[in-house]
Order: C-alpha cells, then sequence, then structure tokens
C-alpha cells in the first residue's frame, strides 16, 4: 500500500483554484494556532504546504468507512480541505470559531473540510478534534 507522504501531491485538483487560499507561511500557522487554540499536525501542515487548500482530486474525494453512512455504504465524500488564510469569499480554517457557534456544532472542533448540500439549503462538515 503507498504511503501518504508519496500521494499527497496527488491529492490535490489542480485544475481548480476554488477554495485555495495564498501560499502557506510559517507567521500564518502560528496565527491560525493561536486563534484556533490548537497544535496543528505536522501531516496536516505538509498538505497545505503542497495547496493551501482547494478541492481534492475526482480520483481521491471520498474517505473509505468500515460501515455504512448516510452517504454511502462504504465511504462518505471528501472533496475539499479548507486552508489557512484570509482570502475573501474562501472559507478557511480560521472561520471556524465563527462557524461552530453559527452552526451550533460541538466547541471543541477545527473544520478542516466542508460540503455543500446539493439542494444548496445547508452544509455538512468534516471536522478535526483538537490536537
Amino acid at each position: 500500500m503507498a504511503r501518504f507522504e508519496d500521494l499527497q501531491h496527488l491529492l490535490w485538483d489542480t485544475n481548480s483554484g476554488i477554495g485555495v487560499q495564498l501560499p502557506l507561511t510559517d507567521q500564518a500557522i502560528l496565527e491560525a494556532e493561536r486563534l484556533l487554540n490548537v497544535t496543528l499536525p505536522a501531516s496536516l501542515l505538509n498538505l497545505l504546504r503542497i495547496q493551501n487548500g482547494g478541492l481534492i482530486a475526482p480520483s481521491r474525494d471520498a474517505f473509505p468507512t468500515g460501515r455504512p453512512t448516510s452517504w454511502a455504504p462504504d465511504h462518505v465524500p471528501f472533496d475539499t480541505v479548507m486552508g489557512i488564510g484570509r482570502r475573501e469569499q474562501t472559507l478557511s480554517m480560521l472561520d471556524s470559531p465563527y462557524l461552530v457557534e453559527e452552526w451550533g456544532l460541538p466547541t471543541d472542533v477545527v473544520l478542516v473540510s466542508h460540503r455543500s448540500c446539493s439542494s444548496g439549503h445547508g452544509w455538512s462538515w468534516r471536522t478535526c478534534r483538537r490536537w
């Protein structure tokens, strides 16, 4: 089985700029960790150094599960990763505190991915518990 480190460059949909923040800097990481009161995992930061958020390549846009979900019998969709930054009209992990409050989510999470409902009437959020 291939290691994630060997595949992480293949994760991103490089044909789309949707959701992509400016290149990740050490200063942006410090700001995010301070705002979110977390230490972000090195594996996530390494991924965001390749591309700071955006759409996942269509061939990699699902996460396997060992049991059925509301989406499918064996996976959940995973088609975006939020980057770290303040690009206008683009969601970022820095928006987590506001979004957690707005949607009444548990307060001990950092949002790392989002998905619009096909009806356009809501959001489904993937969360990463504080590390």
